[in-house]
């Protein structure tokens, strides 16, 4: 199933009875209308959507029409609990607010440098996150001195030397696209989350620690906070998302080049100025309890409306407008259908409190 053409071209464009969607308990009736049909369909593009799953569409292409309820019970309903996050060796994880993760690089005495275990913990926590009902805002900040000193350059030279010993230019050249696309992914493992994530950064932010807060939604840090996009001066490109997402969240070229070429050191009012950051605090603490109240803010909101959100912001901001409307139109057809739109739109009219949302 491609997309939602393919509704016409499968001749399901009518109401099903009797069939297996019916034993699959989808709904309490018997007669299960293009609708439902539609509703799954929207549900397998959206889900495709992130990258880290797509790697499940030969699957889905194989199970969906063989056996829907499959299909639901272990492509769409699988979650993970809070119990089931794993123990990390790089990173802390704790909840210090109700449906809020905070996420925190666990390496300060070596200024939370990226090593090769970073990289998997990293994928691995928000991957996990993304799938936890009781996640709804993840606060990502760093321990010790500095949130991010960049990559260790002992592991740079690590893959360097176990590529070297491949004789073959060819496998070498591959050996190194498969790291650089795990750290893509790892990366791409904040985008790709469907709960808003928010960077703390505090003093030095540098090379991956750029790289890593271009993908978080929202970005604030702290007065003494200083960026370097440092990878020229260690005689590579930026290769794992800065010069992606770089010139459109500070959405200046000009000055989104020279800080790449250059590698130049910019403080945390030049990062306020060219739209880096949100806002500057003046201490970790602050800056931390500040950030958890706005976390805790959004937390307390719809979460379908949130993530569908957050979804539809990934998916339009390197897409033309008409794709992205087209997409939001999608979501918001089954989305809107819950009980969230009716829930929150009653506490509005009667001025209620915000009403409690239930998980998803």
């Amino acid at each position: 199933v491609r997309n939602l053409r393919d509704v016409g071209e499968l001749g399901i464009g009518k109401n099903w009875e009797g069939t297996q969607w019916a034993s699959g308990n989808l709904t309490s009736t018997t007669k299960h209308n293009a609708s439902v049909v539609t509703s799954v369909l929207v549900c397998t593009r959206v889900y495709l959507i992130n990258s880290n799953l797509r790697k499940m569409a030969s699957f889905i292409k194989t199970i969906a029409f063989n056996n829907p309820r499959k299909l639901i019970s272990n492509v769409f309903i699988r979650t993970f609990t809070k119990a089931e996050l794993p123990q990390f060796e790089t990173l802390a994880v704790s909840v210090p607010k109700k449906y809020v993760y905070h996420v925190e690089l666990n390496r300060p005495k070596k200024s939370n440098s990226f090593t090769r275990t970073m990289w998997q913990e990293i994928n691995n926590c928000f991957t996990t996150l993304s799938l936890i009902p009781e996640c709804r805002v993840i606060v990502l900040s760093g321990q010790g001195k500095h949130f991010c000193g960049g990559i260790e350059l002992q592991s740079l030279v690590q893959l360097a030397a176990e590529a070297d010993e491949l004789e073959d230019v060819a496998r070498k050249a591959r050996y190194h696209y498969n790291f650089i696309k795990y750290a893509q992914e790892t990366i791409t493992s904040l985008e790709d989350c469907v709960k808003p994530v928010i960077a703390v950064t505090h003093n030095a932010c540098i090379g991956a620690g750029v790289n890593l807060i271009t993908a978080a939604d929202m970005r604030y840090c702290t007065e003494d906070c200083w960026f370097s996009v440092r990878e020229v001066d260690v005689g590579l490109a930026p290769d794992v998302g800065t010069l992606q997402r770089f010139p459109k969240v500070v959405g200046n070229a000009s000055v989104a080049r020279e800080l790449c070429f250059t590698g130049r050191n910019f403080d945390a009012k030049e990062a306020k100025e060219i739209g880096l950051v949100s806002e500057v605090f003046p201490d970790k603490d602050t800056a931390l309890t500040k950030v958890l109240e706005i976390a805790e803010n959004i937390a307390s909101k719809s979460p379908v409306a949130v993530q569908t959100t957050k979804i539809n912001l990934v998916y339009s901001q390197s897409r033309p407008n008409k794709d992205g409307l087209e997409h939001v139109r999608l979501l918001n057809s089954v989305m809107n259908q819950g009980e969230d739109l009716t829930k929150a739109a009653i506490a509005q009219a009667t001025k209620s409190p915000i009403p409690e949302f239930d998980n998803v």
